[in-house]
């Protein structure tokens, strides 16, 4: 019996609901749709069987929300009701992970779902939400966060804990986390009131790469980086970004994390210690941010840092 399978599957779902499964195959193409009750899925043969197309190729996926009794096709409209909230998260996965925990913009996730070696499905078990609400929020969440944008749709498939991802050679094992056991509604998603400062959540990220190519964003990590390493004041640094960088949502906001995260990289490549880091962080902003979103973002801010220097010596 796959009991990750199983436990995930009871929490996501009610007695006696119709549930959606999907098997995919990537080679040769083939994809198998079953529409059963939660019941039929949960039985110990019905599993065995799922494990067995798991093991010989096939990815194993259910639908987020729970289909119309009597249902035979996973469509929008075979859909019940809203049972769930979404984000993959596909690119810069641990950091964009840690910028979702850290924001006041939504409540602690009810799963995160590790599907591959920095990836992420992150899920709100919800209650209250209609089909264009649930497909409204679904992509202020994908622009917020940086999630796949393409992701949005009620009748979206999910991955299952237990199973293994066959897309990697080798297989990676899909596992689970569940940080809360709440049921939110509407009321706790803020994006709406803050969508701007929000979507700079995904740009400020992917601005903190190493430069490739000479975009605006990579040009302004290089010089910062180079103004920093020359001894400029980060507080007229960040201040003369924000004003060079006036194309953006908010500037102060982007010019604020490319400097941190472009100071925390310098320190801890001069042998600073990450909680000294932290702090050094936390002094900087302590007047500009709040006490607990302060923490939140330095610490997120640190981790990145550290990520890029150990992606450097890889590389």
């Amino acid at each position: 019996m796959n009991q990750p399978a199983v436990q995930f599957l009871n929490r996501c779902f009610g007695p006696d609901e119709t549930i959606a499964l999907l098997l995919r195959r990537e080679t040769p193409p083939a994809i198998t749709q079953r529409v059963v009750r939660l019941e039929r899925a949960l039985e110990p043969q019905y599993q065995a069987w799922l494990s067995y197309e798991n093991g010989t190729g096939a990815n194993i996926y259910v639908a987020a929300n729970p289909l119309r009794a009597g249902s035979r096709k996973r469509t929008k409209e075979s859909i019940a009701s809203i049972r769930h909230l979404y984000i993959d998260i596909d690119t810069d996965g641990e950091a964009r992970l840690a910028a979702l925990r850290a924001s006041d913009l939504v409540p602690s996730p009810t799963s995160i779902l590790s599907t591959s070696p920095g990836k992420y499905q992150v899920l709100w078990q919800v209650e209250g939400f209609g089909f264009d609400q649930q497909e409204q929020t679904l992509k202020l969440l994908a622009m917020a966060f940086g999630g796949d944008s393409a992701c949005t749709d009620r009748n979206r498939v999910l991955r299952i804990p237990g199973f293994l991802n066959q897309k990697y050679d080798p297989t990676y094992r899909v596992t689970v986390e569940y940080p809360d056991d709440s049921i939110w509604t509407p009321e706790d998603f803020r994006l709406d009131a803050a969508t701007i400062d929000a979507t700079l959540c995904a740009q400020t990220v992917s601005s903190c790469k190493p430069p490739s190519k000479h975009s605006h964003s990579e040009n302004d990590w290089a010089w910062v980086c180079d103004q920093l390493a020359h001894g400029k004041d980060a507080v007229k640094l960040t201040r003369e970004l924000a004003s060079r960088r006036s194309d953006k949502p908010n500037p102060l906001y982007y010019a604020q994390r490319t400097v941190d995260v472009a100071s925390a990289r310098l320190w801890l490549i001069e042998g600073i210690r990450i909680d000294d880091v932290i702090t050094m962080l936390e002094s900087r902003r302590r007047f500009e941010i709040s006490d607990t979103l302060c923490s939140a973002r330095t610490r997120e801010i640190a981790a990145t840092a550290e990520r890029m220097i150990a992606r450097r010596k890889t590389a």
